[in-house]
């Protein structure tokens, strides 16, 4: 007879052994008596009372000092369990629960279960809290802990739901109340969610430490765990949470538009806004869990394939003591020292190995001309006063298609009703010897419209201010605001500001045959931008 039932049975006794340990770590303890819990239920109520506290602390990712543990006992005692007991006897209480009950004095935790496969009990480690050092106000220090993933699955055990289970389980709930407008419910449904995936990257990162302190420590069916449920987390969960956010956006802008348009929305519709509220951030913060836990997926193989590949080569590796191979033997025969450099010199032969960097080859690749012309001045600046005469008046020409450029598109906009125009109806209105004073180059041109799009509102009084107050040296390059200056003081009336924005419009701009940077024809599209220009002394002046 074949006992199938018995397979996997050292976890389930796992399970088992986290609350045999929990149980005898508390029992028979005077100190329960002497704070008034004689019963084992009211003990076994307050442990997990405070494992609770420390779950919830953990996923919001806040210190949990001892003082925290102490004001949450004391706070629970008068307001439910009304014993006798100060807040110094909170807090001794909860030193006691922490150190003594979940983390047995210090003293590593483990439990025997029988493996059926292999004829053998399997030691299996039981940790339920973690600390780490904190500084509280940037100077005090003190110890905050944390659930580690057996405490976790101890807390999450009794909701009876399997691991893989858990996150498909509670993403149906929520989608049932979502088709169902149940959004009262949605929200905490959502929350659940949100906290099994903060769980799951919190179990990510606990391994990575693991690893790091000693990648032999962790097992690889402990790594196939991690992996695999990584995979079930990360498998579609992305493309349905953001369909469901886009479903609660429109819900949302349906009863914005109705509060806007039609009516005040009651009482009953304003909850239901709330909710969605509520609904969407937490959507956005479980589609951000799901991105770093993916992140984080690629991090945890790469670590433990380079951990398990440090550990490989350290035992190719031949040590020897320093003192007894080399200072013992130099002491002995000091005349050695003249061939040492024979004795170190192994250790400066092998060149580095070259690592190709993915990062580098995907990352966007700029232009590097501007820099080799600058590199360029740099080496003749101080040899030939001939090259630096041409260069400066090389400069200037360009400076002057900049300038007839600008120009030519603020005379434009002044020569418009009202002042303004757009790119398209610029277009539309010149020919081809206008086209090229508007675009002297595609370079050019893109420079000086990207500047006008950045800058959006341009006050000149502004920029008289200050100039003022700043002393710039002329520096050969284009500046959009200094030749803005140049440009509105020889105008008349002189112009007071200049306003360029974006027409989401869709329609395209398109300049046939104009000239590039290496002399040649091409054609170039960009969006419609609407030009405004205020001159003093006009309508539309300031």
């Amino acid at each position: 007879m074949q006992y199938d039932f018995l397979n996997q049975f050292p976890k389930r006794m796992k399970h088992v052994g986290r609350y045999v340990l929990l149980i005898s770590n508390s029992s028979q303890k005077v100190i329960w008596k002497q704070y008034g819990f004689l019963k084992a239920d009211e003990q076994m109520n307050v442990i997990f009372a405070v494992l609770l506290y420390l779950m919830e602390q953990s996923l919001k990712e806040e210190n949990c000092t001892m003082d925290d543990i102490g004001a949450y006992l004391d706070n629970l005692n008068m307001r439910y369990f009304e014993k006798n007991m100060s807040y110094e006897d909170c807090r001794a209480l909860g030193d006691f629960l922490i150190n003594v009950v979940l983390s047995n004095e210090g003293r590593a935790m483990y439990f025997d279960g029988f493996d059926f496969e292999q004829r053998a009990y399997q030691i299996m480690h039981v940790s339920y809290v973690a600390n780490r050092v904190v500084y509280l106000d940037s100077e005090l220090r003190r110890t905050s802990y944390y659930l580690t993933e057996d405490g976790y699955n101890l807390l999450l055990s009794t909701l009876e739901i399997e691991n893989n289970m858990k996150l498909t389980i509670h993403e149906m709930i929520f989608k049932m109340h979502l088709e169902k407008q149940s959004y009262d419910k949605a929200v905490d449904d959502i929350k659940n969610v949100f906290n099994l995936l903060r769980i799951q990257l919190q179990k990510m990162q606990e391994a990575m430490n693991r690893i790091r302190r000693n990648a032999l420590s962790y097992s690889v069916a402990e790594y196939e765990s991690v992996l695999t449920e990584n995979l079930e987390t990360i498998g579609d969960t992305k493309q349905k949470f953001e369909n469901y956010r886009e479903l609660v956006k429109a819900r949302e802008r349906e009863l914005e538009e109705i509060d806007f348009s039609v009516r005040r929305l009651d009482q009953k519709e304003e909850e239901t806004l709330k909710n969605l509220t509520v609904i969407e951030n937490y959507l956005n913060r479980t589609l951000d869990e799901h991105q770093k836990i993916l992140n984080s997926h690629f991090d945890l193989k790469s670590l433990y394939a380079k951990e398990l590949e440090q550990l490989s080569q350290m035992s190719c590796i031949r040590r020897f003591s320093l003192r007894n191979e080399l200072y013992e033997k130099v002491l002995e025969r000091p005349d050695t020292l003249r061939g040492l450099a024979v004795f170190l010199r192994p250790l400066f032969s092998n060149m580095p190995e070259k690592i190709l960097n993915p990062n580098k080859c995907l990352k966007l690749q700029k232009p590097i001309r501007k820099k080799e012309q600058d590199d360029e001045r740099e080496q003749m600046k101080f040899g030939d006063e001939a090259w630096m005469a041409e260069e400066e008046q090389r400069q200037a020409e360009k400076l002057a298609r900049y300038e007839s450029s600008l120009r030519f598109l603020l005379g434009m906009a002044v020569a418009a009703e009202n002042g303004e125009i757009s790119l398209i109806e610029i277009q539309e209105q010149i020919g081809a010897d206008e086209t090229a004073v508007l675009i002297p180059n595609v370079q050019i041109f893109k420079e000086i419209m990207v500047e006008l799009i950045k800058g959006k509102e341009i006050d000149i009084r502004t920029l008289k201010e200050e100039r003022k107050n700043y002393i710039s040296e002329f520096s050969g390059a284009f500046h959009l605001n200094e030749m803005l200056l140049s440009i509105s003081e020889e105008m008349q009336p002189e112009i007071s500001a200049v306003e360029v924005y974006r027409i989401e419009d869709g329609r395209i701009v398109i300049f046939d045959q104009v000239e590039d940077e290496t002399g040649g024809k091409k054609s170039i599209r960009c969006s419609n931008v609407l030009i405004r220009v205020k001159q003093k002394g006009t309508r539309n002046g300031i």
